[in-house]
């Protein structure tokens, strides 16, 4: 089985290596990392081109420039494993993290896998009094739950390649990719698994290109009627 990890950049120079060294860590010979990049103001393309000609698991293409959305879309569409782990690239996967995620797609047959995470400072401290985030978000399945408020993050996901066809392209002018991924997971009957164990450290640090503040009452319920809209056209 081959593993696919896609991971969008942009200006992500001061955390992309600690976190490829976590992931690559993990992987085998014959997996790989799709890194998007899309156009910057900063080193990170050269620094992910560096790693590229020293480690040929790292495939690294451009991005269209078109936002947070559109750079996971062009990763995902590269990848050509059988599970495709999505990543940010200012976090660090924890030690286990590919191997007990794995467990769930051999033992539960999963179509997706949802893991819980830590949440830490710059200097992976951390925050929000030590909770997980699924303890501070009550993450849990369920489609209009997820509707009304998301569980699915993206940094903490993985899904089989069949799943793909599924979600992308994804719509314009929906607030977040993972919401999408999830909410389609959910309407079309895949197994889908929480696991509870933190495997993440989810660095906020003020410069993140996702964001974990809410948003306006108005624009949070423009967002989920964009969603239930695309959701609609979806056949």
């Amino acid at each position: 089985m081959k593993l696919s990890v896609a991971l969008a950049a942009y200006n992500g120079e001061s955390f992309i290596l600690e976190q490829l060294a976590s992931i690559l860590s993990q992987l085998g010979e014959n997996d790989e990392v799709v890194i998007s990049v899309d156009p910057c103001k900063d080193n990170t393309l050269n620094v992910v081109n560096a790693l590229a000609e020293l480690d040929g698991r790292v495939k690294v293409i451009e991005g269209e420039g078109k936002g947070l959305i559109k750079n996971f879309e062009n990763a995902v569409t590269h990848c050509t494993g059988d599970i495709i782990f999505l990543s940010d690239q200012d976090d660090k996967w924890a030690d286990n993290k590919v191997e007990t995620v794995l467990k769930h797609f051999f033992e539960d047959e999963a179509d997706l896998v949802l893991h819980n995470c830590s949440l830490v400072d710059t200097f992976l401290n951390p925050t929000k009094g030590g909770e997980s985030f699924f303890a501070l978000n009550g993450s849990k399945k369920g489609y209009w739950k997820n509707i009304i408020k998301n569980s699915y993050m993206g940094c903490c996901m993985a899904f089989r390649k069949e799943l793909v066809r599924e979600f992308i392209p994804f719509p314009e002018g929906i607030p977040m990719h993972d919401q999408w991924i999830g909410l389609i997971a959910e309407r079309c009957g895949a197994v889908i698994v929480f696991e509870e164990k933190p495997l993440l450290y989810y660095r906020r640090h003020g410069g993140n290109v996702s964001a974990t503040s809410h948003s306006s009452i108005l624009q949070m319920i423009k967002w989920r009627m964009k969603v239930l809209s695309s959701l609609r056209e979806v056949k």
